[in-house]
């Protein structure tokens, strides 16, 4: 190539706080801290906006309304092995050798269906506890994602729901100290976002009229996922939920 590559730079031991500069997929780089704050600030704007819109949504259509669900559920997560990434001996990293599997969940979720059980719906998901990255950095993932929803009615107790649409994973890296800004407050975090796309499907299987049991599958492909071992990660999570059936 005519330009020249970023070289991941090593020498301090440990990275500070993932601001490396590290190549990425050929052209792009790790952004900076600027960046990264920057890119953070948008997507939480973008989630309010959102949020924002669900609610006008609901307060609006609430005539229409066939089915308003919600639900509690707890899983796990897998992803490529830590094999799969680049070793730290190279000068160009496109995914560090460090695997976002394992640990629980927790996942709060919600949906609205209009007629013939198409609708919206939206989730959070995040690890109940810190993992420690290879660099023996305190860290969690999080997932959000806003989705559009089908969920035919198989018999009169199991109904089928499948979901595509857009999110993002945001990475807290945890430091020692605090952190303060103006609007933000105090943290004692830095985060690393990244876009992605998500697909997912579950069965819930009404135990009452109202409460149902709902395993699930989801699959996130993140965009510029440096941090780990690949671009993918799959969630598979058992969900408790209560559904408003043609009450609004």
């Amino acid at each position: 190539m005519s330009e020249s590559e970023p070289l991941v730079d090593m020498g301090a031991g440990r990275r500070d706080n993932r601001r490396l500069k590290v190549k990425v997929q050929g052209e792009r780089t790790h952004e900076p801290a600027d960046t990264a704050q920057c890119l953070e600030t948008t997507l939480k704007r973008l989630l309010l906006v959102v949020s924002a819109f669900c609610l006008i949504l609901f307060t609006a259509s609430a005539a229409q309304a066939q089915q308003l669900d919600v639900a509690f559920g707890i899983g796990t997560l897998t992803g490529q092995p830590a094999s799969a990434g680049d070793a730290l001996t190279t000068t160009t990293i496109n995914h560090f050798p460090q695997t976002i599997s394992g640990g629980g969940y927790t996942t709060l979720s919600g949906d609205f269906l209009f007629k013939k059980g198409i609708g919206v719906g939206m989730a959070a998901s995040w690890r109940v506890n810190q993992n420690v990255d290879i660099f023996q950095q305190p860290y969690r993932p999080l997932f959000y994602d806003f989705n559009a929803v089908y969920g035919p009615q198989i018999t009169k107790r199991v109904q089928a729901e499948l979901q595509g649409g857009i999110g993002m994973e945001s990475i807290r890296f945890y430091t020692p100290f605090l952190s303060c800004g103006t609007f933000t407050g105090c943290t004692n975090f830095s985060s690393s976002n990244h876009l992605t796309t998500h697909v997912g499907g579950g069965l819930k299987f009404y135990v009452t009229n109202s409460i149902f049991i709902r395993p699930e599958a989801h699959v996130y492909f993140v965009r510029n996922n440096v941090e780990f071992s690949g671009p993918r990660a799959q969630r598979f999570t058992v969900s408790v939920g209560y559904s408003l059936k043609n009450q609004m």
